[in-house]
């Protein structure tokens, strides 16, 4: 059945990457096949919490790991454990005045919106943001000088999103934070390496299912088991309004089977795919063309188009009626006031990067 045409819906060619804006990513196969399984059979939801949390662990080398509905549901879950630690009383009355250490600091240039403010996030959680540094810069020192008594956790965002120059790295951050015992909570919600945060000694790592592990709607919350203890009683106080189902559930485990067993693109491959279209694109007249890699390091390689002086229609207008059609074509526009435009094509195939050359053609006559 065709839902576009049953919901009178414009078909979307995404290059944009994994946006939630968009419905974030395509299922993977295996993840598809356990969602399935998980539709058709009834478990014992505490039991399939707990198990797949454990057996996700295994795969990825965490001492344990709690499967939740979406990576902003697990920055609110981690917050309220870390403040309550372990206390049902707490899980109960999350944001009682009978637990005083509640404050989270985050380097300021990664209070960002993602889509949603991190703030709120943490806030839900029962968190008072404390932001350490400036919003060019944090380094060692502006994040250590924040901490006091009240201090729950020390939160910090690995994400395109945030400021990345003239910041403290993760592992200035962890080192810190066990220097004054207190836990490191990480928002790496894009991130593609399952592994490299819990080699730095990460306390709790957050990853959205649904990106780069291509799984269903879904997060996943792992590193140290008495933190992931603390995040998992919380279904019986917030965490009810945040529960995943069954088949979602059931269908991170699959898609996280076949993403440690094949990973994500390689960026090598990545560019062998990119180079044809970077040539079509820069046989259009305006344009500036070159390939861009991820501007938080990752091992993602994109078309980078800048609006010459003599181009027809500024990189604004050229977002605008690329998405005013069907299929409406969705860019990275983070930079269309600097007068670029980036290409992401890890969900592209060949036909839709052609279709994009035609397009842009038109709008740059």
């Amino acid at each position: 059945m065709d839902y576009y045409q049953k919901l009178n819906l414009k078909h979307v060619i995404n290059a944009s990457g994994k946006m939630t804006i968009l419905g974030v990513s395509k299922t993977s196969n295996a993840g598809i096949e356990a969602q399935e399984f998980g539709d058709k059979h009834f478990f014992e939801m505490s039991d399939l919490v707990k198990k797949s949390g454990k057996y996700v662990a295994k795969l990825i080398g965490a001492e344990d790991a709690v499967i939740v509905n979406s990576a902003s549901a697990g920055i609110a879950l981690s917050v309220a454990g870390v403040i309550g630690q372990g206390s049902q009383y707490h899980v109960y009355h999350p944001y009682s005045t009978r637990f005083k250490a509640r404050n989270i600091i985050i380097p300021k240039g990664q209070n960002v919106d993602y889509g949603a403010p991190e703030e709120e996030m943490i806030t839900l959680g029962g968190g008072n943001v404390v932001e350490a540094g400036y919003a060019n810069m944090c380094s060692p020192e502006h994040l250590e000088m924040m901490i006091d008594e009240d201090t729950a956790a020390i939160f910090y965002v690995k994400s395109h999103h945030a400021v990345q120059k003239s910041m403290l790295t993760v592992k200035q951050a962890v080192e810190i934070a066990h220097r004054h015992n207190l836990p490191l909570i990480l928002d790496a919600a894009a991130e593609e390496d399952l592994k490299k945060y819990l080699a730095l000694n990460v306390d709790i790592i957050l990853f959205s299912g649904a990106k780069a592990i291509e799984g269903p709607a879904s997060g996943l919350a792992f590193g140290k088991a008495k933190y992931i203890d603390w995040i998992r009683i919380q279904s019986s106080g917030i965490g009810r309004a945040m529960k995943i189902g069954k088949d979602n559930l059931l269908g991170l485990v699959g898609a996280i089977e076949e993403y440690v067993s094949a990973g994500p693109e390689v960026g090598t491959h990545m560019r062998k795919r990119l180079a044809p279209f970077l040539k079509k694109l820069s046989a259009i007249p305006g344009l500036t063309v070159k390939e861009a890699q991820d501007q938080a390091g990752r091992e993602i390689y994109r078309a980078d188009i800048k609006m010459n002086a003599d181009a027809s229609k500024s990189a604004i207008q050229v977002v605008k009626d690329l998405k005013n059609n069907d299929p409406a074509i969705y860019t990275r526009e983070y930079r269309a006031n600097e007068g670029i435009i980036e290409f992401d094509i890890r969900a592209l195939n060949s036909k839709e990067m052609d279709l994009i050359v035609e397009r842009l053609k038109e709008i740059m006559k």
